[in-house]
């Protein structure tokens, strides 16, 4: 399925079966997850599962999170979480919890050619200060958390078209468009020059309809309506129309 001109597609979620089931879409180009995902999921061992997915996935990248919360553990976490395997991205939050910005973090994790995945970013500002603290010879990924920017009511896509120009630089770095809330931002990521963009489960599930007729769809829609109005047994008392005078 070829409907994307270059961006990449990286599915976002921590739910193993689920994981394995796309790596068998050839589409699906890498994997993303995090603590809140992985909690939610039920996962109490954070390193046997990255380990297990690892294994399982050998050949497209996986970004497992650092959760320290002050630079000199953050960066130990980072060289830690690297050495599990060559395919390994390392998630780094933008700050602190304190909001301190983590650049000397991002900075000898990228000097020591680790692949960071700075992540949590919501501004271009903050990936003008990223793009700084960036090794040009080493790969890296800069997450926007464009989906979450929209729910604030704002336009996202200005914002990533310069984030875009603040990395434009570096040219191993890479804009991933995260939290997407709709099949359509995967297009919108992809018209501006995104790079990446992370896909829920969820939404990935959506991609069948593409380019589908919506004169069918709303029919199929209408059926819908009425099968399940039937399946719920709803009644409506009605009094017979009276003939026009």
């Amino acid at each position: 399925m070829n409907f994307v001109k270059q961006i990449k597609i990286f599915a976002d979620g921590a739910d193993l079966d689920g994981i394995l089931a796309l790596y068998k879409n050839p589409l699906i180009k890498g994997f993303t997850t995090n603590p809140s995902l992985m909690r939610k999921a039920g996962i109490d061992n954070y390193e046997k599962f990255a380990r297990r997915l690892i294994e399982a996935i050998p050949d497209r990248p996986i970004s497992f999170e650092v959760f320290a919360d002050e630079f000199d553990a953050m960066t130990a976490q980072g060289r830690t979480i690297a050495s599990w395997g060559k395919n390994v991205n390392v998630k780094i939050p933008v700050t602190t919890t304190k909001g301190a910005f983590t650049g000397q973090v991002i900075r000898a994790l990228s000097d020591a050619g680790v692949t960071v995945n700075v992540t949590a970013i919501m501004t271009e500002q903050q990936v003008a200060r990223i793009a700084e603290c960036l090794n040009a010879n080493v790969p890296a990924i800069v997450s926007v958390f464009a989906g979450r920017i929209a729910d604030t009511g704002r336009d996202p896509v200005p914002v990533m078209q310069k984030c875009l120009k603040h990395l434009a630089p570096k040219r191993k770095a890479e804009l991933l468009w995260a939290s997407p809330r709709e099949l359509l931002n995967i297009f919108q990521a992809d018209d501006i020059g995104c790079h990446i963009i992370t896909v829920s489960h969820d939404v990935l599930g959506k991609l069948s309809l593409i380019g589908k007729d919506l004169d069918e769809y709303s029919l199929e829609t209408v059926k819908m309506f009425h099968r399940d109005a039937l399946a719920a047994k709803f009644d409506i008392a009605t009094s017979p129309l009276k003939a026009a005078s």
